[in-house]
Parts: structure tokens; C-alpha cells; sequence
């Protein structure tokens, strides 16, 4: 492991133990983690569901595996340098398959892994008819995560589904479980009403992730807000895949209708921006430098 890699981590930890709601957006490939470094953020979310609807138009129900989410978790690394975490679904199996996952997310470049306890295969947390599994089998799959880990300031999430199941009171229950596992950050999914998201980082020494998905079953609350009730993260896993969609929709509606798509700046990046976030400039630099290096 780098020193960069271990100054990374240690300095994630300690932003997401200060409890002041870090702003997390959620990307979807190395193009749109590249965005979201460019935007200003302090870290990016590798979200499974972006991943899935955008790699292969499908819904986010267990399409996408270690293979797809290692891949895409090794080209953000190399785009970005932002604490990068990385959605890993169930771990993929069992407690053995998710020590695994954490060996090769870490190798990949992650800094912390999101796990939950949806009964393979999963689905997105704001879909009908989820299943979740024991408490006791994912206090396994947290032990055999933190064990798997070669840095301890790569960081596990441990995130339950049961609210939605069983109800909220059982969410907290198994929360308290996972963080005496080991768990160093917890993710109560789908929480519906405002009561519950302001009471519920009070219960836990442990810091929390809130996720909000626009139009899903969370309540949207200010970064400003979460931060005083003491979140560690604030996530919106798929704003930018959302906003993505939309801006295609809408540039090429307008191509199809006129037959012509200029540099519309309300449709389109100019093509010296477009350059600039691949970082061309880079690039033709260093093929000077190469090319007379060759002479």
C-alpha cells in the first residue's frame, strides 16, 4: 500500500468520524467520479445500481458482480483521488465470499466498502419486496470483512434493508449488532419518515450514512440539517446518473427535432471542456516531451 494510499484513508476516517455530513455523490464510471472531483466534492461513491443501469440498461437486482464492481473500482481509482467507496452489494455471498471482496476492492484502490443484509440476489433499497437475511449471518459477513482488510482505516459500511422488513426498531437493533462486529460506519436503508432519520444518530456512537434517493422513500433534508443531527455522510448515489439521462434526453431530443446540435451551453459541454476533463492537455504534452526524447 502506497503512503498516499494510507494518508488517504487515515484522513476519510477521521473527516467521517467528525459527524459533519459529508456531502458524498455517487459515480457511476471514471468519466462521472472525474466530474465529480472536478465539482468540488470530497469524495465519491462507486454506486452498484449506476454501474448496473448505466453499464448494461438494467435494474439494480443483482446484475453486476466482484468482477464488474472491481473493474470499475480500479478505473475511478486511476481518474481520481478522492476517498473513493466503493458499493459491494451482499459481498457477493457469503462470509467467504466477502472476505474476498474486500481483499480485492482494497487492492482496487477502494478506501471503504458498503455491505448489506438483503438475501441474495438484492435489490435496490427502495424497491418492493425485499428480503432480508439473519442478523447473526451478517455479523459473519462483518467480522470476516474487517479481518480481510490489510489497512485498518479502510473502513467497512455496514448497511441493513430491515426497516422496510421488519421495521425500523429491528433496522436499529441489527445496526447495534453490526457496529459491535466491527462495523465502522452505519447505513440504515430506506429510512421514511423525518422522526426517525433526527433520532436515529443519537443512538450510535458509531457514525451513520444517510442515503437519499430523488423521488425514493427518504425524506430530503439539508446537508446543513444532517450535519447538526450528527451523520457522517450525506449520499446521493445517483444524482449524477439521474442528471446524466436527463441531459442526453434532452440534447438529443433537440438534435432529432432540428437535425443540427450546436455548442447549446443549456445541452451540451463545450468541446474544449470535454478535453479538458479527460485531461488532454496532459497528454499532448507528454507526447511532446516523449516524441523529443525519440530524437
Amino acid at each position: 500500500m502506497s503512503d498516499s494510499a494510507a494518508s488517504r484513508r487515515a484522513a476519510f476516517r477521521t473527516q467521517v468520524a467528525s459527524r459533519q455530513a459529508l456531502l458524498l455523490a455517487g459515480a457511476f464510471n471514471a468519466m462521472s467520479a472525474r466530474v465529480i472531483e472536478d465539482s468540488g466534492f470530497e469524495a465519491v461513491y462507486l454506486t452498484g445500481a449506476g454501474v448496473t443501469n448505466m453499464s448494461f440498461a438494467l435494474p439494480d437486482l443483482s446484475f453486476v458482480g466482484l468482477h464488474e464492481m472491481s473493474e470499475q473500482t480500479a478505473r475511478v481509482r486511476d481518474a481520481v483521488s478522492l476517498p473513493l467507496i466503493v458499493d459491494a452489494d451482499t459481498g457477493f455471498g457469503n462470509a467467504l465470499n466477502v472476505r474476498q471482496t474486500v481483499r480485492t476492492l482494497e487492492r482496487c484502490g477502494a478506501d471503504a466498502i458498503q455491505l448489506e443484509d438483503q438475501v441474495l440476489p438484492k435489490k435496490c433499497g427502495h424497491f418492493e419486496g425485499k428480503q432480508v437475511i439473519s442478523a447473526a449471518e451478517m455479523v459473519g459477513k462483518v467480522r470476516a470483512a474487517v479481518d480481510a482488510r490489510s489497512d485498518d482505516n479502510f473502513q467497512i459500511i455496514a448497511r441493513t434493508d430491515a426497516a422496510a422488513v421488519h421495521g425500523i426498531e429491528d433496522a436499529i437493533e441489527r445496526a447495534h449488532r453490526y457496529a459491535e462486529a466491527g462495523a465502522d460506519i452505519l447505513f440504515i436503508e430506506a429510512t421514511e419518515t423525518r422522526a426517525d432519520i433526527e433520532r436515529l444518530p443519537a443512538l450510535f456512537d458509531t457514525p451513520q450514512i444517510i442515503n437519499v434517493v430523488i423521488g425514493g422513500k427518504t425524506p430530503t433534508l439539508a446537508q446543513s440539517e444532517l450535519s447538526e443531527l450528527g451523520y457522517g455522510l450525506t449520499l446521493y448515489a445517483n444524482a449524477a446518473l439521474q442528471s446524466a439521462v436527463c441531459g442526453m434526453q434532452r440534447a438529443l431530443s433537440r438534435l432529432r427535432e432540428d437535425g443540427k446540435l450546436d455548442e447549446d451551453p443549456e445541452l451540451v459541454i463545450p468541446f474544449a471542456e470535454r478535453q479538458r476533463l479527460v485531461n488532454k492537455p496532459l497528454f499532448d504534452r507528454l507526447s511532446l516531451e516523449y516524441g523529443d526524447a525519440k530524437d
